[in-house]
């Protein structure tokens, strides 16, 4: 019987990931409870320009979790960082829900260790693995490999929601914005988000980012590189172009950014990994 993939919404969307099986996140926006399935992002940014106040995420119930699981005997799972939400948590407790009641079911559990772009191209690494017929044991080991590797970084073309969602002082935002300094975030790992550099400008934050790629010992002609933008598939494009130009990497993916990511990314971001 083949292996079934589940994910959660931080897994942003290409022709690769449509046919993934979801769990929603829900998004707080003025006391209106936003289900992360079938958005459109530009409504969805349009309602947090216009909101002064805190908005919030909630991962899904574990009986979300059951509700997926109950459509295949044996799953793999990927969720987002549990050092960045609830996700793993609530789909652990959800697994042995499930195998109380079906004993001879398989179910594994993936901590990303990463968000957005960087849990994408592990849930497409998860998915090939699948299609190729590799067992499980093996599915697990070439993945948790694969996690180990994986480097994501992102930029920001606003700080606003990360001072709405509580993240950095609203004091540091405007600072930031007065000065033309463009943080350049990564995960430290361990799935935690940090500051990588300060770079003063995005022509120059963008070309560093660009630069730092170079740091990692990365095995280009069997590396694919993913980007994913926010409303912004110029800026997307563009970067796909510079990196293409001085990196052999074996492909460089573009993605539409999921409603998680548009909240913590806002409009305008980019998010790579590799």
């Amino acid at each position: 019987m083949k292996d079934n993939l589940i994910v959660d919404s931080c897994v942003d969307f290409n022709e690769d990931t449509q046919d993934i099986g979801r769990i929603p996140f829900r998004i707080l926006i003025d006391e209106e409870e936003i289900i992360d399935e079938n958005l459109n992002i530009h409504n969805l940014i349009a309602k947090m320009k216009n909101t002064k106040n805190q908005i919030k995420t909630a991962c899904a119930p574990p009986e979300d979790f059951i509700n997926k699981l109950r459509e295949h005997k044996n799953n793999f799972v990927v969720t987002i960082s549990s050092q960045l939400s609830g996700s793993y948590n609530s789909a652990m407790v959800a697994v042995e829900s499930f195998k109380e009641k079906f004993p001879n079911s398989f179910v594994h559990i993936f901590d990303s260790k990463t968000a957005a772009t960087g849990e994408t191209l592990i849930a497409m690494r998860v998915k090939q693995l699948i299609e190729e017929n590799f067992n499980t044991a093996e599915i697990i080991e070439q993945t948790n490999k694969y996690i180990s590797k994986v480097r994501t970084f992102f930029i920001l073309e606003s700080l606003d929601n990360l001072a709405k969602n509580g993240r950095i002082s609203n004091f540091k935002a405007i600072l930031a914005n007065m000065l033309h300094i463009v943080p350049i975030m990564g995960e430290d790992g361990e799935g935690r988000i940090e500051l990588k550099e300060q770079v003063r400008g995005r022509k120059k934050a963008f070309a560093r980012l660009v630069d730092m790629i170079a740091e990692y010992n990365v095995d280009f002609e069997n590396t694919v590189l993913g980007i994913t933008h926010v409303n912004c598939l110029e800026k997307a494009e563009k970067l796909r172009d510079d990196i293409k130009a001085r990196y052999p990497f074996k492909d460089i993916k573009i993605f539409n950014s999921s409603g998680l990511s548009t909240v913590y990314a806002d409009d305008g971001g980019i998010v790579i990994a590799f």
